[in-house]
């Protein structure tokens, strides 16, 4: 396990999500103030923003200026949340795994409630049986 690639590959995905995150900060205020340029980026990021580095390398040649205004709301975002990040994730994880581990054993040990009400008639079937053969 190669735990510094694995942070670069971390890193590198959120970094995406968070210009995902200011794409649409910014596409919430373009509604507001200018639709015509909402409508623009919205279609042109359909489809592009899996990666945001190549995303904002493509909208930099089309329009660098919002480019530029996704990568400065981008920047505010990840300054905003980096405080409370590792921790929330470190306890996210543990809580997820809690639920997912309660989960499973709950599941494996569930009682087939079907199974236990047939019990009782196949005993009693079982009885009868036992009772015609010993007459």
């Amino acid at each position: 396990m190669n735990l510094k690639q694995i942070a670069k590959d971390t890193a590198k995905t959120l970094q995406s999500y968070l210009t995902y995150q200011a794409l649409r900060t910014v596409l919430a205020q373009l509604g507001e103030t200018n639709p015509p340029l909402e409508l623009w980026l919205h279609n042109f990021s359909s489809g592009k923003i899996q990666n945001g580095e190549s995303f904002i390398e493509q909208l930099l040649r089309e329009k660098p200026d919002l480019a530029l205004r996704i990568m400065t709301v981008r920047e505010h975002i990840a300054e905003e949340i980096i405080e409370f990040l590792p921790e929330m994730v470190r306890s996210g994880i543990q809580q997820a795994n809690m639920e997912q581990r309660r989960h499973h054993l709950e599941r494996i040990t569930r009682i087939d409630i079907s199974n236990l009400s047939l019990q009782p008639e196949q005993q009693a079937t079982s009885d009868q049986n036992l009772d015609n053969l010993s007459n």
